[in-house]
């Protein structure tokens, strides 16, 4: 099973440095397409500003862009990129809209600035990883309903649905690495009445720290 780190919504903020007003975009892609649909959605939006710098990674097909939009080269694209780069993070694009204040920032400036904003445009988008988990579901009895709904979430499961008809079924999803120990768990609490349906596996979303 795979997992990988992207940005959970679209973000944005802004700051100011020596006047040069900066404003960092973040927003979660899966296409190229939407990519630089988005890119140009912003550069229509600040269509007057003096640079729109973006960078973009995307899972399918390990794709990689940048550009320094007029900047000196190496100063602002690859900055922005590194922002998603070195943490991990993919199926993203930041642009950073810089409107020039009159005063040069140098090399280091015009790097850390970028930095900064496409930073803080990711921590307005939120940072998330997307853990490919297995769909499950049990039949059980009623007698032994409560003890199965307490058993899935004290293996990480989390339960998606429960239908109730002449037994009960619960739909969840679990990390492949939780189900080993949840069926002997399960085959223990029903007298190995219960056993568990596997339906596929689909990729859902955790914070880092639940990781």
């Amino acid at each position: 099973m795979a997992q990988y780190t992207t940005v959970a919504a679209p973000g944005e903020d802004a700051f100011v440095e020596k006047r040069s007003r900066f404003i960092g975009y973040c927003r979660p892609v899966q296409t190229e397409e939407e990519a630089l649909a988005f890119i140009q959605e912003i550069r229509s939006k600040h269509w007057d500003a003096s640079h729109n710098v973006y960078a973009y990674i995307l899972r399918e097909g390990g794709i990689m862009r940048y550009s320094d939009d007029g900047e000196p080269q190496g100063t602002a694209g690859v900055p922005v990129l590194d922002v998603l780069r070195k943490p991990g993070i993919t199926d993203a694009v930041i642009v950073v809209t810089r409107y020039f204040g009159g005063i040069l920032l140098g090399g280091g400036g015009l790097v850390r600035a970028y930095s900064h904003g496409a930073s803080i445009a990711v921590k307005a988008a939120g940072v998330q990883v997307m853990k490919e988990c297995l769909l499950l579901s049990v039949r059980c009895a009623y007698t032994f309903y409560g003890r199965l709904a307490s058993l899935v979430p004290e293996h990480g499961g989390i339960i998606d649905d429960t239908v109730y008809d002449d037994a009960v079924t619960i739909s969840f999803h679990m990390a492949p690495e939780g189900l080993p120990a949840f069926e002997k768990a399960l085959a223990d609490a029903t007298n190995g009445s219960s056993t568990v349906k596997e339906e596929g596996s689909r990729y859902f979303a955790f914070s880092p720290e639940e990781i």
